[in-house]
Formats: C-alpha cells, sequence, structure tokens
C-alpha cells in the first residue's frame, strides 16, 4: 500500500466535499492526505480564458485555502498539495497510482479546467486501477466533517459468479477501521423461462435463495475469520443488483461496488451495475477494479 490517501479539488462545491471526506479518511487511516488540481489547457480553447500566471495563483490560492480549513478539522493530519498538467482523468488516474485511494466529487464545474459534468470522474474510474471514491456534496453548505455519516453500515455489493477478493479486501478492511457493520449483498433474479407461464413457487424459491446464501457464506468466509472484530451481515435479495444496491444506501456510510478492469480501448469500462450506483446512491461510492 502506498500509505496516502489522494483528493481531487477543482474549487466545485462537490470537490471541497470529497476533499473533507478524503481528509477523514486520512486521519481514520493515519496516512497524510494529498490535494492535486489538474490544470488542462487547450490549444484552441472554445472560451477565452485568463492568463497562465492568472490561473495558478487561483489554483494557488484553492490548495491552499483548502489544505488550512482540513488543518483546522485536523490539526495533526499531514497535508500536501500540487498542481497537475495533463488531461484531467489520465492526471488524476495517474495520481491514483501512487495512492491507497483516490477520492472525487461526484459531479464538476464544467469548465475547461477541472471535472466536465462527470465525465473526468468517469474517466477517472476507468482508467484507475486503485480504488476511486465518488462524494456527493451533503444538501446545504459543507461545514463539518460531521456533514457526513459515520455510523452507518459499509454496503458491499457481491457478485458469486465472479471474482470479489479485492472488493472484499477493501470492504473489510474499512469496517475494521470503522467498527461498523459490513453487510454483503448479493441480489439475484428468476430465470427468464420462468415468466413464461411458469410459476416459481415458495418452496423452488427457498431452495434457489438458500444455495445462493450459502454460496455468499463461502465466499466471505476467510475474510471473515482474518478479520473477526467485523459484525458481517449477508444479506441476499431478489431483483436487480443496481437497485438493491441504491435502496440499501439509504443510510449507509460508504458503498462499495466492483468493475472488472478492461484493457481495451474500445466498449464501457465501468459495467451497468457499477454505472447506475455511481448515479443513484445516497451515500459515497468506492469503485475497487479487480481482473
Amino acid at each position: 500500500m502506498a500509505n496516502l490517501v489522494t483528493a481531487g479539488l477543482d474549487g466545485s462545491r462537490e470537490s471541497v466535499a470529497a476533499a473533507r471526506w478524503a481528509a477523514r479518511e486520512a486521519d481514520l487511516r493515519r496516512v497524510p492526505l494529498a490535494l492535486v488540481h489538474v490544470e488542462e489547457w487547450l490549444e484552441r480553447p472554445p472560451l477565452p480564458v485568463a492568463s497562465t500566471e492568472a490561473q495558478r495563483h487561483r489554483t494557488d490560492e484553492l490548495l491552499r485555502e483548502a489544505s488550512e480549513e482540513i488543518k483546522r478539522l485536523y490539526p495533526d493530519l499531514e497535508i500536501t498539495s500540487r498542481r497537475l498538467p495533463g488531461i484531467p482523468a489520465t492526471a488524476l488516474a495517474h495520481a491514483a497510482a501512487s495512492s491507497d485511494m483516490l477520492v472525487l466529487g461526484s459531479r464538476g464545474l464544467g469548465s475547461i479546467a477541472g471535472f466536465i459534468l462527470g465525465s473526468v470522474g468517469a474517466g477517472t474510474i476507468a482508467a484507475a486501477d486503485q480504488p476511486v471514491v465518488l462524494v456527493r456534496a451533503p444538501h446545504g453548505p459543507v461545514t463539518s466533517p460531521e456533514d457526513f455519516r459515520t455510523d452507518g453500515a459499509i454496503v458491499a455489493g457481491v457478485d458469486t459468479e465472479g471474482p470479489c477478493d479485492a472488493l472484499l479486501s477493501f470492504a473489510f478492511d474499512e469496517a475494521s477501521r470503522r467498527g461498523c457493520v459490513l453487510r454483503v449483498l448479493h441480489s439475484w433474479t428468476p430465470p427468464p423461462i420462468l415468466g413464461y407461464g411458469f410459476d416459481l413457487g415458495p418452496s423452488v424459491q427457498e431452495e434457489i435463495g438458500h444455495g445462493i446464501a450459502t454460496a455468499v457464506d463461502e465466499m466471505i468466509r476467510s475474510w471473515c475469520e482474518k478479520y473477526p472484530s467485523v459484525d458481517v451481515t449477508p444479506e441476499v435479495r431478489i431483483g436487480q443488483s443496481a437497485i438493491q444496491l441504491v435502496d440499501a444506501s439509504k443510510g449507509a456510510a460508504l458503498v462499495v461496488v466492483g468493475r472488472r478492469i478492461r484493457r481495451s480501448a474500445y466498449g464501457t469500462h465501468i459495467g451497468a451495475i457499477a454505472h447506475a450506483v455511481l448515479h443513484h446512491a445516497a451515500a459515497p461510492v468506492a469503485v475497487i477494479a479487480h481482473e
């Protein structure tokens, strides 16, 4: 592990909220916090932009003010800040490679320099192999670290048909640090053929559910042994996974989902479930990449 938490900061309300969430996480882990701002300069910008010197002065002020505010909240936290040149998604993914996690706001300013309507967040998640956490700003002014829930459970969405070790490792470690409940959630839907004149009776439904619950128990057994202090609640629900995870996010402190690493330059790099949860979850969402 790199023993560092990094937060992307562009001056938007969402990125300020992300920086404060990252500061709490860094303090919890007892590691330094790095604040980064990406400067992207276009050869022919569609709109007039300020001079390089003026823009950099504003960036330095943004980073300085954010560092000072976080330092007031967490006096013992080591904080660094820097400007990064380049394409935002690429530069942030590079920053994530040297961090335990990268924390971003879920929306942005829509300006030339910074997050562009969430496209940077999506691009960074697709390019980063390290955990990326997306944070929305709470309702009303962000005035206190208490704006973010810490007493809620961590919800981890798992797939019994695919690899989940990276996701479970992150979720169990995070629950252990926070001393909170870990809800391991798996959702399933009846086979399509059952919709054509067949009835899934209660006994069949119970049998299928029991089999899936057994598979989930087997999946998390070794992790429960590794983290005996974590209070784990396995849950098996009938329904679409994204809908069930969004529902479970209400009152949660964090939702953890996975995405498969895809090296191809074509096609989607964020799965449909992770994409839906990122857009609709009521809690911060950690996206964990896996092979």
